[in-house]
């Protein structure tokens, strides 16, 4: 079968398959004339992310392979099934075939185990971390395939770092895994393969479609295997959600395959249909994975975002980068926390350094009256910069993040280490407004300054609070709610901006977040580098262009909506209910 009739005519070949049809074809069993590849075994012990756990992995090169040529990379989860040739899946026998006909292009295999803690005793019984591995959502065991195990297993290989040419797969837990390390990792793997995928509430894999469907599109190919008789069990329907995952990812424009077959949790329909999935994942190896549009107008993200445009690097090289805020010609200020400076990005995009010996100034903002206000808290003091860069102390003898500046020139301020608002009149008398926040982080207002909103960085849930006229918070309750890939309940929500329609932005681990007026998590934008996020706000002449703080670099990227100038108070539209 061609390339080209391959995905419409083996996915209606697979529906029509009773379960007792499954049937491995000549693709799964030693061909004449077909060079072998050679399988090494070895052991891993040495992960800090897992830290006890040893697992045995295996290495499959074809026999094409010439060291002075990078090879594509394929990793698969619970390696032990897949890499023997009586298996369920035959992979080195199917790789052999499919290589040398041109089906895929020469790659090396990966073939790893999950981590066993040994026991320490006869007595006693070892611990297993396949679940807490493979079925969490978050990006732990992405950051040790990537940061410790690979490395050091394909040490010896010439293997391309090149993310279209990198795949990756699993069944069950491993195929949830599969899709875990593509989705946190796009530039690792963009080729997923996914059999009887756990895609249910084990750990919080049930949450992956509503992602899916929030997230700014990734360049990710995937394809996905169930049947309808698979496991309905306390965690959810498996076949419910291998639909859940194939609808999302359809509806947000990715490139998805789904083949359903009648069979339960096993690899009887998987194992046969192997090479035809292999050969639906490589086909036009050549060509790079594009990033899906979205789909349409009906995924949010793409109302906000350019749909053309990506992070662009401003500035690197800092140490740790906070608290971006934007002056009335569109000029961006941030610091570097840990150098103890305060960069201004100007219109011309040249990076400048404003302040020298800043005070460990963490969050900036502008006032009415032109000045830069700064959380100087290595100093226990807040202070403002004229455009000349002359200090004058605002208030003193208080801890210090972030902070937001009203109209009038009243300033909140967050202080996470005693858990407490401040609330700076204009005069410079300070008083606390609120207490009890567990980690209070930024710190926003409203377009129109009748709300203001407080990050709590140890939880999914953001208050608000109704600024009264002496500037007293009233009514706070906790209103925004963000989402989160882990089974926590921590975001590390940080530094936030909102646009004219009244919409936040809010920094976290999962990406930069948007949130409507009712508080509502309609869209997350990706982050610019697997790093951390700290802050964002508009900025550009026109307030069109969005600025990001990670980790030791800034960023920035061309919007649809539009930031609001802080200083001055705006009632946006509406919301819908």
């Amino acid at each position: 079968m061609t390339l080209t009739a391959f995905p419409l005519a083996f996915a209606a070949a697979a529906l029509a398959l009773a379960a007792d049809e499954y049937k491995y074809g000549a693709d799964s069993s030693r061909q004449p004339g077909v060079p072998q590849g050679k399988v090494t075994q070895s052991t891993f012990k040495e992960s800090k992310i897992f830290p006890g756990t040893v697992r045995d992995y295996w290495i499959y090169v074809p026999a094409q392979y010439k060291p002075d040529q990078p090879a594509a990379l394929m990793v698969f989860q619970d390696g032990g099934g897949y890499v023997t040739e009586t298996g369920h899946s035959r992979i080195p026998i199917v790789f052999d075939n499919l290589i040398h006909r041109g089906d895929m292009p020469v790659t090396i295999g990966v073939f790893v185990s999950p981590g066993v803690v040994p026991a320490r005793h006869p007595a006693h019984e070892a611990r297993f971390n396949r679940s807490v591995e493979y079925d969490s959502v978050n990006d732990r065991y992405a950051r040790f395939l990537i940061d410790e195990f690979l490395p050091e297993a394909t040490r010896p290989y010439n293997i391309t770092s090149d993310p279209n040419l990198r795949a990756i797969s699993g069944g069950s837990s491993g195929a949830i895994a599969a899709f875990t390390v593509a989705w946190h990792r796009p530039d690792a793997f963009r080729r997923v393969l996914s059999f009887i995928g756990s895609y249910t509430n084990l750990r919080g894999g049930q949450i992956l479609p509503s992602l899916i469907r929030k997230t700014e599109p990734k360049p990710l190919r995937v394809f996905l295997q169930d049947g309808v008789n698979d496991n309905n069990i306390y965690a959810g329907s498996w076949w419910v959600g291998n639909q859940d995952m194939h609808a999302a990812l359809k509806w947000a424009g990715y490139e998805v395959e789904f083949v359903t077959g009648t069979e339960a949790h096993n690899m009887k329909h998987g194992g046969p249909l192997m090479p035809d999935a292999l050969r639906w994942l490589w086909r036009g190896a050549g060509t790079p994975i594009a990033k899906s549009r979205g789909g349409g107008d009906r995924q949010f993200v793409t109302q906000v975002l350019d749909p053309a445009g990506e992070w662009e690097l401003v500035s690197q090289g800092h140490r740790f980068t906070e608290g971006p805020a934007v002056n009335r010609a569109g000029e961006v200020f941030f610091t570097d926390i840990p150098n103890n400076r305060i960069h201004r990005i100007g219109l011309d995009g040249k990076v400048t350094v404003f302040k020298e010996d800043s005070g460990a100034a963490n969050g900036l903002m502008f006032g009415p009256d032109g000045r830069l206000y700064a959380c100087q808290n290595g100093r226990r003091r807040i202070v403002a910069y004229s455009p000349d860069g002359a200090e004058t102390t605002i208030a003193e003898d208080l801890n210090s993040n972030d902070l937001a500046v009203n109209a009038k020139g009243e300033i909140y301020v967050s202080d996470p280490a005693n858990k407490r608002i401040w609330f700076i009149d204009a005069q410079g008398r300070k008083r606390v407004v609120h207490e009890g926040i567990e980690q209070p982080n930024g710190v926003i207002l409203s377009t129109d300054h009748s709300l203001l909103t407080v990050a709590d960085s140890l939880g999914r849930l953001m208050w608000s609070f109704q600024v009264a006229p002496d500037g007293s918070l009233t009514n706070g309750q906790q209103f925004h709610r963000l989402e989160t890939s882990d089974e926590s309940s921590a975001t590390g929500a940080d530094g936030m901006t909102v646009d004219s329609e009244g919409y936040l932005y809010v920094a976290t681990r999962l990406g930069l977040q948007v949130l409507d007026q009712p508080g509502r998590t309609v869209g997350i934008v990706n982050k610019p580098h697997p790093g951390s996020l700290s802050n964002a706000v508009f900025g550009g002449p026109a307030l069109d262009t969005l600025y990001v703080t990670a980790g030791d670099r800034v960023y920035k990227r061309p919007m649809r909506r539009k930031g609001v100038w802080p200083w001055q108070a705006v009632k946006p539209p509406r919301p819908g209910l």
